[in-house]
Order: structure tokens, then C-alpha cells, then sequence
């Protein structure tokens, strides 16, 4: 299952999606956490300390990624031809998670029981010719190209905002989870959220976060209604761990909200035909905008979704 954490800038969705893995990755679950936020913060959130995570950056090696996909699908001639929403086909090299192949021995790097990539930060190189979306254009290839079956979890720290709505990554997921403080500015996002996931299809919940008191949770639930699934509360746990003094063991209630994310995921087994119906889509929708030509000759008809074919 994918799941996203997005909201505003400070609303603590990195710290939310560290929490989220770590909890999968103690009950025993296959999880990957991916570092999709401009800011590159998770790898801290996770609790690695000292030098920079040695964790070669998806979008700096996004050719090899393209060229290692497409495998022998004969409807992409070459990693050029490829971009980030073309979707898999016949020949295509499709992934299981946490696999034994190229691409996940050169990406992913343990911080602590919590196997991680990342996206790589926006640097000055990137400054007027890029933008950051272009880096996650790798993310949305690799979803695109994973097969990942049931009690198995891919978890995204997202960009700040609605930029995450700027390229068809967020229709990726199986669950979007909006990570909102109880205040006018924690909330803002959340109706652009809405909007645009209710025009897709994609399901969301809102997160209440550094919930103090019932004013707060009565805040959340006027603003959001029943789009409000759980609520985790001010943690010493997490502040403490944040100024590098982890002690001690996450707060019962917010131990039981990490649980309530987890059931909410599992209640929804993947339609994996509307997934890549949607996938299709958002291709066809957008390529002709962007690149300038047409591109549904990338689309092959008789893929079946879903399974790693035997060869």
C-alpha cells in the first residue's frame, strides 16, 4: 500500500510520516520510506545523527532509473523518450518492494529498522533550469513500476503545500494522509486537498496534529468534519527526540492514532485495474501539455497490472 503525508509547511507530516514508518517497521511490516519533501528532513525525523546519509539520490540518477525501467518494452525506444507518467508495459522491468535488483541496492539505506530513500535536495546547480518536481518525477516512475502486495507499505513524506498537486505523483497513493495543527493556517490546505483528490478519486483523511485540549479537537472537527480520522497530541516523546534527547516511549494516544493510520490503510484493498486506469489518464491528460506531443503510443493495451510476470 502507498500512503502520502502532505500539509502545510510546519504542520509536522515529516514528523508524522518518520512516526508512521518506524511504527510499521517495529510490528514487523515491509516498509520503505521515501523522502519526497523539498527540505530533505526525514532521514533526521527517522533518528539518523552525524554526517549526511550516504543514500544516493533518486533524482540525480534519474536516466539510469528510466533505462533500468523500461527494461524491453518496445514502446519506449529510450530513457529520452521516457518521461515521468509513462506508465508500464509488456517488457517493462517491474519491481517488488525492498527487491533484490538494481535499483533498490543503490537507493535504499537503513536508518535504524527503517529501510529509506530519497528524492535529493534542490541545490544552486537546479536554480532557474529545474524545478523540484522534476526530481520527483523518479518517485512517481518507481510507483509506477511497483508491484507491492498486501501488509506492505510504501510511505511518502510529500512537498510542503499544494505544490504536491503540480505533477501526477499524488494520484499514486492509496492513502493521502493531510497532517493539520489545529489553527486557520493549519487547516488552509485542506480544502485545495479535498478538491482536487475528490476530482480523482483519491481517498483522504486529515491527521489532527499537536492537539492540546478539547478546543482544539472541536476546531478540527468544525473545520474538517468527517474527513477527520484521528488526532495525536503535544508530544514530549517527539520534542524531546527532535533536540536529539530520544528517551522514553511514544504517548498511549498517539500510539493508538499510529494504529488507527495503519487500519485505515488496510481497510481498503488496492483495485489495481482503476490504479492504472489512472495512471493511463493522468499520462495521456498531461504529457500532450507539457511535452508538447503525443504520447498514448506509450500506452500499452494488453498490460495487465498488478503482477510480475514470470519469465
Amino acid at each position: 500500500m502507498r500512503i502520502a503525508f502532505v500539509g502545510k509547511g510546519g504542520s509536522g507530516k515529516t514528523t508524522l510520516s518518520a512516526l508512521f514508518s518506524r511504527h510499521l517497521a517495529r510490528a514487523g511490516a515491509p516498509v520503505l520510506a521515501v523522502d519526497g519533501d523539498i527540505n530533505q528532513h526525514l532521514a533526521e525525523a527517522l533518528g539518523h545523527d552525524g554526517p549526511p546519509l550516504d543514500a544516493p539520490p533518486l533524482g540525480a540518477h534519474l536516466k539510469a532509473i528510466k533505462d533500468y525501467l523500461r527494461g524491453t518494452n518496445p514502446r519506449i525506444a529510450s530513457a529520452e523518450a521516457m518521461i515521468k507518467t509513462t506508465p508500464p508495459g509488456r517488457g517493462s522491468r517491474l519491481l517488488s518492494l525492498l527487491g533484490d535488483d538494481e535499483l533498490h541496492t543503490r537507493h535504499v539505506r537503513h536508518v535504524g529498522d527503517v529501510p529509506l530513500m530519497v528524492t535529493g535536495e534542490f541545490d544552486e546547480s537546479d536554480l532557474g533550469v529545474a524545478c523540484y518536481h522534476s526530481k520527483l518525477g523518479a518517485v512517481e516512475l518507481y510507483l509506477n513500476h511497483l508491484v507491492d502486495g498486501p501488509g506492505e507499505y510504501v510511505v511518502v513524506d510529500m512537498t510542503a503545500g499544494a505544490d504536491a498537486f503540480a505533477s501526477g505523483l499524488f494520484t499514486r497513493f492509496d492513502m493521502t494522509f493531510l497532517v493539520a495543527e489545529p489553527t486557520r493556517k493549519g487547516v488552509s490546505v485542506y480544502r485545495q486537498y479535498r478538491d482536487h483528490a475528490r476530482e480523482f478519486g483519491i481517498r483522504i483523511a486529515v491527521v489532527g496534529n499537536k492537539v492540546t485540549g478539547e478546543d482544539d479537537l472541536l476546531f478540527l472537527k468544525q473545520e474538517v468534519g468527517d474527513d477527520l480520522l484521528t488526532h495525536l497530541t503535544q508530544s514530549p516523546y517527539v520534542r524531546a527526540a527532535e533536540q536529539g534527547r530520544a528517551q522514553g516511549e511514544l504517548e498511549p494516544q498517539n500510539h493508538h492514532a499510529l494504529n488507527v493510520l495503519r487500519d485505515s490503510v488496510d481497510a481498503h484493498p488496492r483495485d489495481w485495474p482503476r490504479l492504472h486506469r489512472h495512471a493511463v489518464e493522468f499520462h495521456l491528460r498531461n504529457a500532450r501539455a507539457w511535452a508538447g506531443e503525443d504520447l498514448a503510443s506509450q500506452v500499452d493495451p494488453e498490460y495487465t497490472p498488478g503482477h510480475i510476470p514470470h519469465s
